[in-house]
């Protein structure tokens, strides 16, 4: 199993970071209402596999379209965020249930 290296205090403070700089539009909010065009399922997979399938699935997806990546690496909470930041897409919205992590991500 995989540790994340870095503490809770950190990942809020890049939550932070990218809700101000407008990468995460609702972190933590409603995401039932965003129609998706792509589904991702990623559990059970580790790192850096998550990031692997979404960096194709992307690929396959035109600028404005949305999916939702569901993965249980907790790597994830900080991985995809930072993927997001350098690849110019956009987190539409994140949430952690169950030890599944939940992200609904705008495509540039």
């Amino acid at each position: 199993m995989s540790r994340c290296c870095v503490s809770e205090y950190q990942i809020k403070v890049i939550i932070y970071q990218m809700v101000k700089y407008s990468r995460v539009l609702n972190p933590f909010g409603n995401m039932s209402d965003v129609e998706i065009d792509l589904e991702l399922d990623c559990r059970g997979m580790f790192c850096p596999m998550p990031i692997v399938q979404l960096k194709k699935a992307t690929k396959n997806l035109k600028p404005g379209q949305v999916l939702r990546l569901v993965a249980t690496d907790p790597g994830s909470k900080r991985d995809v965020p930072a993927w997001a930041e350098k690849t110019g897409n956009m987190i539409l919205g994140a949430s952690e249930e169950s030890k599944e992590f939940t992200f609904i991500i705008k495509v540039s």
